[in-house]
Order: C-alpha cells, then sequence, then structure tokens
C-alpha cells in the first residue's frame, strides 16, 4: 500500500480529475451551481479511488481488520453519492429528495459493520454477502432507471442530443455490473467511466453555449441554419413567431424590460414544444419552430398550446406557419410563414393603433 501502487492503479482517473478542476477553475459559461456539481462529484470519485485502493490492499491480508469494513461501507456509500449527483448535473432541477436512497444506502451500510445486514468479512478475510447484500445495486439500479426514464420522457433533450447522455448511463450500468462477474480485471472500471462520462458532459455543456442564445437558452441562428440543412428531409412545417410592441417596451420601460419579455415569450414557446419540435431565437423578437414530422393539425395544435401559454403572460406575439410540399425548399417555407406572421402583426398594429416597428 504506497503512493505509487495508487498512482499506479488509478493514473488515468487522476490525469482527467485534475484536468477538469482546472478547467473548471477558469470556466465563465457554467452557472456557479453546476460548476460546484461537477466539481463535487470529483471530489467524491477522487475519495472513492483513494478508499478503493486502500480497501483493495487490506483484501490481500490474511487476516480481517474493522477498516476494511469502513472502508467497504464507505464505497458503497460513495457510488450512490456519485450516481445522484450525476443526475443532478443532467437535471440541475431535480429535488434534493433525490438523495434520500443514497443516505439509505449508507446508513444501512455503516449499520452493516455491527449487524453484517449488507456484508461481512470472515475471519481470513473473505468477503461476504448478508440478507441486503445487493442493497447498493438495487439503489443503483434505481438511479440509473430514473436517469433513463427522464431521458426518454423530459423535454430537455432533442432526440439528436440525447445519444450522449444515453451513453453516459450504459456505461454505468457496465462498469457497475461487469466487477460481479469478473472483479479482479474491472474493479477500477467505475473509476475512469464516470470521470470520462462527466469530462464528456462537460464538453456537451459547453458545446451548448455555442448553439442557444444566451438570454432566453433557446437554440440559435447558427443552429437554425444547420439544422434546417442538416434535417432539411425531415421538416415538415416552419412557425415563425415575432413579439408584438417590443420597441415600445423598450422605449417606454428601458432594455431590461425587453429582455424581460423575450425570456418570457421563449418559456412560452418552449413548454408548448414537444421533442420533435425545434425552437430558435433568429434575432431580437423574432423566433421559429422548425416541426420534424407531423401533420397540419399538429401544427396548429402547436399553435394553440403557445396562444394559450402567451395568453398568462402580459405579452403578446404574432404567428405565422408553412408546411413543406415536395418543391418548397425551406427558405421559402420561412418566406410563407413569415408572410403569414405580417399580416397577423399588421391587424395587431390596427387594433392597438401603435406605429409599425421597421425592421
Amino acid at each position: 500500500m504506497t503512493l505509487f501502487g495508487y498512482l499506479e492503479n488509478h493514473w488515468s482517473v487522476l490525469v482527467v480529475l485534475i484536468g477538469m478542476a482546472l478547467v473548471l477553475n477558469t470556466d465563465v459559461h457554467l452557472e456557479k451551481r453546476m460548476i460546484f456539481r461537477i466539481a463535487l462529484t470529483d471530489t467524491i470519485l477522487f475519495i472513492y479511488t483513494v478508499t478503493c485502493y486502500i480497501e483493495s490492499c487490506l483484501g490481500n491480508l490474511e487476516t480481517f481488520t474493522i477498516l476494511r469494513s469502513i472502508l467497504c461501507a464507505t464505497n458503497y456509500a460513495l457510488i450512490s453519492f456519485i450516481l445522484v449527483n450525476i443526475i443532478m448535473i443532467v437535471y440541475p432541477k431535480q429535488t434534493y429528495y433525490l438523495y434520500f436512497p443514497a443516505i439509505l444506502n449508507t446508513v444501512l451500510s455503516f449499520v452493516s459493520i455491527p449487524t453484517k445486514i449488507v456484508f461481512y468479512f470472515t475471519s481470513d478475510n473473505h468477503f461476504q454477502r448478508g440478507p441486503l447484500g445487493y442493497l447498493a445495486y438495487f439503489i443503483s439500479a434505481l438511479y440509473l432507471i430514473y436517469l433513463f426514464v427522464n431521458l426518454f420522457f423530459n423535454n430537455k433533450f432533442h432526440k439528436s442530443e440525447i445519444f450522449l447522455p444515453i451513453f453516459m448511463s450504459i456505461t454505468a450500468i457496465v462498469c457497475l455490473i461487469t466487477p460481479a462477474f469478473i472483479y479482479e480485471t474491472s474493479q477500477h472500471w467505475f473509476n475512469i467511466t464516470i470521470a470520462i462520462d462527466i469530462l464528456l458532459y462537460y464538453i456537451f455543456l459547453l458545446q451548448q453555449f455555442t448553439k442557444r442564445d444566451p438570454l432566453t437558452n433557446l437554440l440559435n441562428r447558427q443552429s437554425y441554419y444547420s439544422d434546417a440543412e442538416r434535417l432539411s428531409k425531415d421538416i415538415t412545417a416552419v412557425i415563425t413567431m415575432d413579439m408584438d410592441g417590443l420597441k415600445e417596451l423598450n422605449d417606454s420601460k428601458g432594455h431590461v424590460a425587453g429582455d424581460t419579455a423575450l425570456k418570457a415569450l421563449a418559456d412560452c414557446f418552449w413548454k408548448s414544444s414537444k421533442r420533435n419540435h425545434r425552437v430558435y431565437r433568429i434575432g431580437g423578437d423574432e423566433y421559429t419552430i422548425l416541426c420534424l414530422g407531423g401533420d397540419e393539425k399538429e401544427v396548429q395544435e402547436l399553435i394553440e398550446r403557445i396562444r394559450g401559454q402567451v395568453a398568462k403572460t402580459p405579452y403578446t406575439c404574432s404567428i405565422g406557419y408553412a408546411m413543406k410540399t415536395d418543391n418548397t425548399s425551406i427558405d421559402k417555407l420561412y418566406q410563407l410563414a413569415d408572410s403569414q406572421l405580417y399580416v397577423e402583426k399588421k391587424q395587431y398594429y390596427e387594433r392597438s393603433g401603435k406605429l409599425r416597428r421597421k425592421r
């Protein structure tokens, strides 16, 4: 049990964790809460590598020592806390009740030291499972199932973005299951797998900043052009939205009030959309939705949901849409939708008596 021995076993994990720490220290994109959660998860993972190494060294001894039981209980606890923290990274708005299974697992793991309810060691230092011997695996499975369910039923990720979180989940499952069958060669898989998964997700988060509008968090103009070309065969309709009276709001109440309105409308568009809808802020008060699949009835239902959400705010917007035909380009669809929008926009200015803002 030496420092060299630890480095020999966990060098790759340390490289990833130290690199992540250096990057997080200079990050200017993520919220402080997100940086803290990633840093906390990496710290727990580092502690786990240390306890794993010491416990494995103690496992080579011919006689049992109580320290091995303490470290084993600690390892069981750390695994569940690592997984719940990963969920909190992927879904930051999840409730802290998610920590309850991890806390229960921790309590029972340490209670097992005197009671042998989860695990125990024989006098000749062999590991044995108690009545709740698979508790840590069961808790881990619950967290992974929870992650999978959210991936498929939560609207956070578009289907083109869901593959990395799925990959993270699958690799986590593999590295949790394989030690039960080939322990000697895979006992360190969990450490390096989770470290790399966190690094990959961090890169994914940074990538979102190049694709999204910083004010509204919707996809930006660059993403629109890229998707319009990349997904042209799948696009069945284009919807355009434009806020009513933004210039007047900026002039009377200031640009902060205007930004608040733009974010409120963006939330309405996002809440109304489904997984096959891509929502963009093109610029200023202009928004667009690309519909991937679905007929005109579905598009009209989406627009009605948008109107219902917007009606809950102090703001209004004009909407236009166009359905794709065999010979209609995406640019032409956008123009047709925009033309329909301006008919509605004209009606707004006629009703309000306000001067129309020229663009």
